[in-house]
């Protein structure tokens, strides 16, 4: 047998170093629901490092809309959308979404990351362009890096950075500008607007990952381009089910001949197991929830401008964040770690983002809301909060004014 493989694995040992220091962050056992608290080796913590955005991963209407479609359908489809795979909700479903955010049609794919890897490894070809913000989330970097076409990055919604980038293209290439509508870690909203103008003058396409803004912003929380008024303007609407709509899976949704072509050639949809009935089941029941409590919404974005004025109160560093995703800047991999360990400790929930996932200056606490929060919750940890970041010798933008 070969050693090369192994030694090269072997050299991996960013993980080791964190876990022999004991400040290892990541797999945490959860022995309970997700919810604003959960249990952690027995004990109670309050879960700020969620993406259930509603806090509809535990309602009583979703959980039972799962259960009658695993009582009638079974635990899975046993094969692709493309072949034995497709159930009558699974196109009931599809055409939901495409009115929910505005478009002819919808197709479906088992998991978020799945819709990105499908769409862009095929959407485009080898004399054609995929235009990145250098923010955009990974499944998109990962998609844009299985096509054949040229990809082309400009720096985080720098518009001018983007038209710079647009006008050294071929006017007969196809160009499609590929962004976040609210970005995961910075938690700032993508220039829609801006980029719809420039799309227009340079003749390009638009492609929005709507993953973080479905039921948080839009009309009843139908996404980015339903925010800006803008949807029609807007070529392809991605999005996920595993944030505000409390499930597992993914979709695209376009023009009836875009998403024809998809279903076609897209194969991280023909060639991966269909969505099974109770996730595609939960969604459903999800989408009647978001559209006849419209104030879960808006306790979502109460809880984020309370949460928000308290950090700023305090003195953190939140970056150009608009959206329930706040990022409380440490600007320090190790103490970012220390931070959230204390935290833990403390029983409260972040989640720490380090190189490479962001530049090591950069690193942060990725404080996200929940529309089920309380504000004495949200009291609590951004208490705890305050007093990690002096234990660990963090200064805070107030401190060092």
């Amino acid at each position: 047998m070969g050693k090369k493989l192994h030694d090269k694995i072997a050299q991996f040992k960013d993980a080791a170093i964190i876990k022999e220091k004991g400040i290892y962050p990541f797999f945490r056992p959860i022995e309970s629901g997700q919810d604003t608290e959960v249990i952690i080796n027995g004990k109670r913590v309050l879960m700020f490092g969620s993406n259930s955005y509603l806090g509809l991963t535990n309602h009583p209407k979703i959980k039972e809309a799962s259960k009658k479609a695993t009582d009638k359908y079974g635990t899975g489809c046993a094969g692709s959308r493309f072949l034995n795979g497709t159930l009558d909700i699974h196109i009931e479903l599809e055409e939901r979404l495409a009115k929910y955010v505005g478009k002819e049609a919808a197709v479906l794919f088992s998991t978020g990351f799945q819709v990105n890897l499908g769409v862009l490894s095929c959407i485009t070809g080898r004399n054609d362009y995929l235009i990145l913000d250098e923010y955009d989330h990974a499944s998109l970097i990962d998609g844009s890096r299985l096509s054949f076409s040229r990809v082309i990055k400009y720096a985080h919604n720098d518009m001018a950075d983007l038209e710079r980038k647009l006008a050294m293209l071929p006017e007969e290439a196809v160009k499609l500008i590929v962004v976040d509508g609210i970005f995961s870690m910075e938690g700032d909203i993508v220039k829609l607007p801006e980029i719809v103008e420039l799309s227009h003058r340079y003749g390009a396409n638009i492609m929005v990952d709507d993953a973080h803004s479905l039921g948080v912003i839009g009309h009843n929380g139908a996404g980015t381009a339903s925010h800006f008024g803008l949807t029609d303007d807007v070529d392809l609407i991605m999005g996920t089910f595993s944030k505000s709509l409390a499930s597992l899976g993914g979709f695209i949704a376009a023009d009836a001949a875009t998403i024809d072509y998809l279903k076609h050639r897209a194969r991280a949809l023909m060639f991966s197991a269909s969505m099974p009935p109770a996730s595609v089941a939960s969604v459903i029941a999800a989408l009647d929830i978001i559209e006849s409590e419209p104030d879960r919404i808006e306790k979502l974005w109460a809880n984020t401008n309370y949460a928000m004025r308290l950090l700023q109160d305090e003195g953190f560093d939140l970056g150009p964040t608009e959206s329930p995703i706040l990022p409380i800047y440490v600007r320090d991999n190790d103490k970012t770690f220390l931070v959230t360990k204390y935290l833990q400790d403390d029983g409260i929930f972040v989640n720490p983002v380090v190189s490479p996932a962001v530049p090591s200056d950069s690193s942060l606490l990725r404080f996200s809301l929940m529309a089920t929060h309380t504000f004495a919750q949200i009291d609590e940890a951004i208490e705890k909060i305050t007093k990690a970041f002096k234990e660990v010798g963090v200064t805070t933008v107030k401190e060092k004014i």
